[in-house]
């Protein structure tokens, strides 16, 4: 069942059409009735689709300036959560009754919220909303899990919606240059059909090998591509499909993300099964928050807290005292921080992390 929903999430990024029944089909394992993901981005308008049940309300709402004096929309943008988290906790009780969005949503019979955050590193902001029965109660853990376990396919999605405009792809060629981000095509070998320029001249980077294939040059990164490659056609289980790598000396450290086109993705880039895309981070002493290194890296809520307490120089003792959790946890949420940055030192980690801020 989740595996359906993460190819359609997929798929539902390049045809954004399908946004309201990808909702549902989340609504249906989260024991939710509403949902909408909002994109923000600087100097343009909220862009958003939802399901059925609350399309008028969104036209009203996106043409309106509703969203704007909304309590709830402003406090979830600021605090832009890493994970789904209960709305409900973030507000008082009279401003869950005063605020103008859940006055209307009350009179449709919607109740409780959960919401996350997700900053790409192209410096939009997407936002997942989903929503409870009236009298429904509150989300719990077991709803959080399963959320948070799509939260990284939405994250990818959000990538290109944001760059398309919540537009339909209308071919290769066309999405690849309204991407504006370095980006190919591949086939479920892995074999490179189609790139654009900016992929294209990035070739000390994306390496050309026997038969149209492609590696990196970072061998840490290879293995971890290769992996996502493999993972992409089926032939393992689902890897980290984000994917960093180092900087150089005459660049600054990338993200490569790796989407599987599923469906109608498939038959929009004339049947590729792989689309790669990468976003540049710049680098920084700057400490990255714990919502950045969910999005760029597949961390879970509990490892980027981690990974972010480490990169501010502390210790395995002191960063998981300050996640709450003991050392012999912290050091297995730290191996498979390893595994997901394709680093094997401490040292390492912090080195990559440090060099991770959004761009714009």
């Amino acid at each position: 069942m989740l595996d359906d929903l993460n190819d359609k999430i997929y798929e539902a990024a390049f045809v954004p059409d399908l946004w309201p029944e990808v909702l549902e089909g989340i609504n249906s394992v989260s024991a939710s009735v509403g949902g909408a993901v909002f994109l923000f981005a600087d100097e343009q308008p909220v862009r958003g689709r939802t399901v059925p049940l609350l399309q008028e309300l969104l036209s009203e709402f996106l043409l309106g300036d509703t969203l704007q004096f909304s309590t709830a929309v402003s406090r979830m943008c600021a605090v832009q959560p890493a994970s789904f988290v209960d709305v409900e906790g973030f507000l008082t009780a009279e401003e869950i009754e005063n605020d103008p969005i859940r006055v209307r949503l009350r009179a449709l019979g919607i109740g409780a919220h959960t919401c996350t955050a997700i900053p790409m590193p192209s410096g939009e902001l997407a936002i997942f909303v989903f929503q409870r029965k009236l009298g429904g109660g509150r989300y719990d853990a077991a709803s959080f899990d399963v959320l948070d376990s799509l939260r990284p396919a939405m994250a990818r999605a959000s990538l290109i919606a944001a760059r398309l405009g919540l537009e339909r792809a209308k071919g290769t060629v066309a999405v690849m240059t309204a991407m504006g981000l370095p980006a190919a095509i591949l086939s479920s070998r892995g074999y490179v059909l189609a790139a654009n320029t900016l992929f294209e001249s990035m070739g000390s980077i994306f390496l050309p090998v026997a038969f149209g294939g492609m590696a990196i040059a970072d061998a840490d990164a290879n293995r971890l591509f290769q992996q996502a490659v493999l993972a992409a056609r089926g032939e393992t289980e689902p890897s980290v499909r984000s994917i960093p790598v180092p900087a150089a000396a005459d660049r600054s450290p990338l993200i490569l993300h790796v989407l599987p086109l599923r469906r109608s993705a498939h038959e929009i880039f004339s049947g590729a099964d792989i689309l790669v895309a990468a976003t540049a981070v710049n680098a920084s002493s700057m400490v990255p928050s714990p919502t950045l290194l969910t999005g760029l890296f597949d961390l879970t809520p509990a490892e980027a807290r981690l990974a972010s307490a480490l990169s501010q120089g502390r210790t395995l003792m002191e960063a998981a005292a300050s996640a709450n959790i003991t050392v012999k946890t912290g050091r297995t949420y730290l191996e498979r921080i390893f595994a997901k940055t394709g680093t094997r030192q401490q040292s390492q980690l912090v080195a990559l992390l440090k060099g991770t801020e959004p761009f714009r």
